[in-house]
């Protein structure tokens, strides 16, 4: 089967983000888009050429001709095996577990993570390295050079390969293997948590959840994990099945667009656990009765408990956290003498850390935690560890978490997010907030008097690379931070985000409503960075 080599010209703004390529799907659909970008990752990455790689994605709008089309410029460049979940379909972690698990040069996986899905929403793409992990800036940085000078990339001329059918074909000297997306991630769950202490945890009769997946990825791995192998009764997983539109809602799992979960569990006849992921499976939330968890206090908690599951029965080397995410965790490992962590937004930063074994669990803010048992964050992970812990306490998740602040404080977090504000106007936010940083330390902002302030730079300690200004940090003398940046997950306009915390050791102290104990903070943050002259918004988008 001969290669066809189709001229090409570059394409403007190829650049990936923290979580590679995304961009409306009109975009991905133009002639060449996508394969441009995917001939730089062949041209760039040498190792696939006659090595093994996986591919799949999220299941949203564009999923699985951009599999087909991935298939067949493997099979031009020489791949020797491609891995394909079934039916285009892969979770990120369990991408990373398979590209872990059957030792592979990479990955590539497809998706807009927490974005709409639809003809006019979201798509992305991303290539994960042989770690498992998401590419480092070295990897993408070549790859983006490439995308500037590409001027041809390799398709066989070939009939869409059977998605939905498992089993092996071939595709020129190309072996296509259709495997089954759930399976080596259930197994490498089965091996991280009591399943038989959280079978009884069901089977006892007065424990009641729900894990809504969204119409997005992990309604396949939910059902089979908490339905067929640990008992759950049928109905546990809500919006199980995965759309291309994900039934038209936003697959972002937080308390405005899972409101129907968070319903759930409020009231005196709420459920006992309520949790759900996001569109590709990395994200995920955390409910209790009447008791919201926040990523940041999950992280903690887990970080806090992590012996109680069998795969961190021996403890953990240590943990990281992204720097917007709240201290909480910091305070767990000086308390327990463990490495600590804070690292720029982006998985791709904990990776590192992770091979080194510097660290074994790892959270942001952002509804993403996970461990060293692959390399990308992982919703579902999260949940089992969850119900794995509320198995052997038996406790409900507000007593957990009211224990954990007891023993180390509470740390008061919210994050105030404005979407698809002008991009100019953002820029000249943050621009206007650099100026201001030099003269920030001593000044008396309100009640709270500042301590340091800074455009965060991290020095990564095992390879030595530099990243810098990832983002606007206010610490005050007393632990409360303001901390502001401009996320790189959207596709139009520029998302503003903003983080406030407070930390209460008081335990008599514990019970203000989080807003409220926040407002002061708010209103210094808001008016420092003049928010609403500058954007036009005069509330935030998502308050979480």
């Amino acid at each position: 089967m001969e290669a066809q080599v189709i001229s090409t010209t570059p394409f403007d703004g190829q650049k990936p983000g923290t979580s590679g390529l995304r961009k409306k799907v009109t975009t991905f659909q133009q002639p060449h888009y996508l394969e441009n970008f995917v001939q730089a990752i062949f041209d760039t990455q040498t190792k696939l050429n006659g090595g093994t790689l996986v591919v799949g994605g999220d299941g949203r709008f564009y999923n699985r001709e951009a599999v087909q089309t991935i298939l067949r410029m493997a099979a031009a460049n020489g791949v020797a095996r491609v891995l394909v979940g079934q039916g285009g379909i892969l979770s990120t972690p369990a991408a990373s577990c398979i590209i872990r698990k059957h030792q592979t040069q990479g990955g590539i996986v497809l998706s807009a993570s927490h974005n709409p899905g639809g003809p006019d929403e979201d798509f992305g793409i991303k290539f994960n390295i042989d770690a498992g992990g998401p590419a480092p800036e070295s990897v993408t940085n070549a790859i983006y050079a490439r995308t500037c000078s590409i001027d041809q990339y390799r398709i066989v001329d070939a009939p869409a390969i059977d998605l939905d059918q498992l089993g092996e074909r071939q595709l020129g000297a190309t072996r296509i293997e259709v495997i089954d997306p759930v399976a080596d991630y259930a197994e490498l769950m089965a091996s991280l948590f009591d399943f038989d202490a959280i079978r009884k945890l069901f089977q006892s009769g007065d424990f009641r959840m729900r894990f809504d997946a969204m119409h997005a990825v992990t309604g396949p791995y939910a059902i089979e994990i908490l339905e067929h192998r640990l008992g759950a009764e049928g109905g546990t997983v809500m919006n199980g099945v995965p759309l291309e539109d994900f039934g038209g809602g936003h697959p972002d799992p937080n308390l405005v667009h899972a409101h129907e979960l968070v319903a759930m569990t409020e009231g005196p006849q709420g459920l006992d656990f309520g949790a759900a992921s996001d569109g590709d499976g990395d994200r995920n939330m955390v409910l209790g009765k009447d008791c919201f968890v926040t990523p940041s206090d999950s992280l903690a908690v887990l970080a806090a408990n992590a012996e109680v599951a069998p795969g961190y029965k021996h403890g953990i080397a240590g943990v990281a956290r992204s720097m917007p995410t709240s201290q909480a965790a910091d305070r767990v490992a000086e308390a327990l003498g463990l490495n600590c962590f804070e690292t720029p937004t982006g998985w791709k930063f904990f990776g590192n850390l992770l091979d080194a074994g510097r660290i074994t669990l790892c959270g942001e803010e952002s509804f993403g935690t996970g461990s060293d048992h692959v390399r990308e964050k992982d919703g579902l992970w999260a949940v089992l560890f969850w119900l794995n812990l509320l198995a052997v306490k038996r406790q409900s998740v507000a007593e957990i978490v009211r224990d954990h602040w007891r023993q180390f404080g509470r740390n008061y977090y919210t994050r105030h997010d404005y979407e698809g504000i002008d991009s100019a106007a953002a820029q000249g936010l943050v621009d206007h907030l650099r100026i201001l940083l030099p003269s920030l330390p001593g000044q008396q902002l309100g009640a709270f008097k500042v301590a340091y302030a800074d455009d965060f730079a991290y020095t990564d300690p095992i390879d030595g690379s530099v990243a810098e200004q990832q983002g606007i940090r206010i610490g005050f003398e007393d632990g409360s931070r303001i901390v502001m940046r401009l996320s790189g997950t959207g596709t139009q306009g520029a998302t503003l985000r903003v983080y406030i915390e407070r930390y209460e050791p008081d335990a008599e102290r514990h019970d203000q409503l989080v807003q409220e104990a926040l407002a002061p903070l708010i209103l210094i943050a808001r008016e420092l960075a003049q928010i609403e002259p500058r954007t036009g918004r005069e509330e935030p988008d998502v308050i979480t």
